[in-house]
């Protein structure tokens, strides 16, 4: 799996936006190259927190991942609670004793954000790409609830 097909299986998703922050959009530079996902049906990018993104540098205190390598990243997908507890078999507030984001093709707790229920797998290829797209297929489900319950 490459950032693209994960960029197109979200494009797939009716009614997501995707931003990919670049130089000269007023993104921060450290944003650059990143890709962050939302449900927003009017196509304009929401004040909510993506329901998955993907990261492709190592970020300030974050640097588990090592995607200083080249072509390296990591996706990452609100799971919540449930899900996270079923992949991992604990809970996100364990998620110091769950698998970590060391090491590629893994599903893992988020190294910042897995207490919140946060799954991460650092490139991604044919032993998790189903359980990333079927993650993925929550995460926007579950965003989308969300989006139409405060439409009222």
């Amino acid at each position: 799996m490459t950032l693209d097909d994960i960029v197109n299986v979200v494009a797939s998703f009716e009614g997501t936006v995707t931003q990919r922050p670049r130089e000269g959009d007023g993104t921060p530079e450290l944003a650059w190259g990143d890709a962050f996902f939302y449900y927003s049906p009017d196509g304009t990018i929401p004040t909510t927190q993506p329901f998955a993104t993907i990261v492709t540098k190592n970020y300030p205190g974050d640097e588990l991942s090592q995607l200083n390598r080249p072509g390296a990243f990591r996706v990452n997908i609100v799971a919540g609670k449930q899900d996270f507890e079923r992949i991992l078999g604990m809970p996100p507030r364990d998620a110091a004793h769950a698998p970590q984001a060391d090491s590629d093709d893994v599903i893992a707790a988020h190294p910042q954000y897995g207490t919140a229920g946060w799954l991460s797998v650092v490139n991604p290829s044919a032993q998790t790409e189903t359980h990333v797209r079927e993650l993925l297929d929550s995460a926007y489900n579950v965003a989308k609830s969300r989006y139409e319950r405060r439409q009222g």
